[in-house]
């Protein structure tokens, strides 16, 4: 997102009626999502998995009340420098927050109860949908790395049992889907984008 022109985030992305800064915002909110999540723990039993917490859903059309708000909100940042700024420090805070929890513990989320590893799993994959969603009319902008073999979930995705195509641990409205502390708020576009490269190197 660093290296991204502030006239790139005007562009539409892969999601219906979202432009790319809007499903910036969307991943921000992921990332909230992310830390509530990894901080709700339950004993109760899992009800679903890495595969069997996708729900099948209509294509989203843009006009629902929470995708409206999802574009306020993006709205509301002004300049991307900002709302860039916000999703490096709260997507941090997440992977922090991943790397530190148990695999095998139980957390809640949306009325349903999955082991952090299925409910992270859930995400790893709408994020990279996600990925192409935001690059899909940016010409030359690299999309996700490819692996070199699918991951047992994927594996598990591809078999005929009956499954639906969206993970529900966060609402998208895409029709593909479902380590750094505070810092200070950035002075300028061209200084703060550069912390952020150097950051993640």
């Amino acid at each position: 997102m660093a290296g991204l022109s502030d006239e790139a985030f005007e562009r539409p992305s892969g999601c219906a009626g979202w432009l790319v800064r809007d499903l910036v915002c969307h991943l921000v909110i992921d990332a909230q999502d992310v830390l509530i999540t990894l901080a709700t723990p339950t004993d109760a039993e899992p009800t679903r998995d890495a595969v069997t917490c996708w729900e099948v859903v209509d294509t989203p059309a843009g006009d629902d009340p929470l995708s409206a708000l999802t574009v306020r909100l993006a709205a509301a940042y002004g300049e991307p420098e900002l709302l860039v700024f916000r999703l490096d420090d709260v997507g941090s805070a997440a992977g922090r927050a991943a790397r530190l929890a148990d695999p095998a513990c139980r957390v809640a989320t949306k009325d349903q109860v999955l082991t952090v590893g299925d409910y992270l799993s859930a995400y790893v994959l709408e994020w990279t949908l996600h990925h192409l969603d935001l690059v899909t009319h940016l010409p030359g902008v690299a999309g996700p790395a490819p692996t070199r073999s699918p991951t047992p979930g994927r594996r598990r995705m591809r078999s005929p049992e009956p499954r639906s195509p969206r993970p529900s641990p966060t609402p998208t409205r895409c029709g593909s889907a479902r380590g750094d502390g505070p810092r200070p708020r950035p002075s300028g576009t061209r200084s703060a984008r550069g912390r952020r490269r150097s950051r993640s190197s």
